[in-house]
């Protein structure tokens, strides 16, 4: 017999000073079996980092073409394209050919840093890529804040993300390891 996803319910309230957008999201978030509370507030911090009303979840590890999130332009041609971990540079290849933009969001400590060691070259030259490492104390930290109903605030300014439950707060400095290059 198969594992089910356990669901999550989170009201999350964006507050993103850098890009001046500011909403509520009521979002229902599926964790997959082999998926950590970790891995999860991850993409949970990537959704509000790139918060819009168009940004949806993906069936994410349960399929192997679509990312962990994604948002589709008003044209149907897909806009965002986010991973969270550690993905292989040819999906990477693929994602950019695919979407205007592509964010991965890289966690695990010293896993994290052998894998950009290791595709750093690979990647410089996606123009449309972006990715961010999230240091493994502020990810480890991020998942104490797991609970199945969650009403979370996140704040971001200055490069930095602080996202809380009301009784405790999580600073998140986010390391840019790439930028996508400026459009020409």
């Amino acid at each position: 017999m198969a594992l089910k996803a356990t669901i999550f319910r989170v009201g999350l309230q964006v507050s993103d000073i850098d890009r001046h957008y500011y909403a509520t999201h009521d979002l229902t978030v599926a964790r997959h079996p082999s998926e950590t509370d970790e891995r999860m507030m991850v993409r949970l911090l990537a959704f509000a980092l790139h918060a819009d009303p168009a940004l949806a979840f993906t069936r994410g590890l349960s399929t192997g073409d679509e990312p962990d999130l994604w948002r589709h332009a008003d044209d149907g041609t897909l806009a965002q394209w986010i991973e969270v971990g550690l993905p292989e540079p040819k999906r990477l290849r693929r994602a950019c050919g695919r979407a205007r933009e592509v964010a991965v969001f890289a966690y695990g400590g010293h896993a994290a840093e052998l894998w950009w060691s290791r595709h750093a070259d690979l990647l410089d030259g996606l123009a449309n890529l972006s990715v961010v490492n999230v240091p493994q104390l502020a990810s480890r930290e991020l998942a104490g804040l797991v609970q199945r109903s969650m009403m979370l605030d996140c704040t971001v300014d200055a490069g930095s993300a602080w996202l809380g439950d009301g009784a405790t707060t999580v600073e998140v400095a986010l390391d840019e390891w790439k930028r996508p290059e400026p459009a020409t």
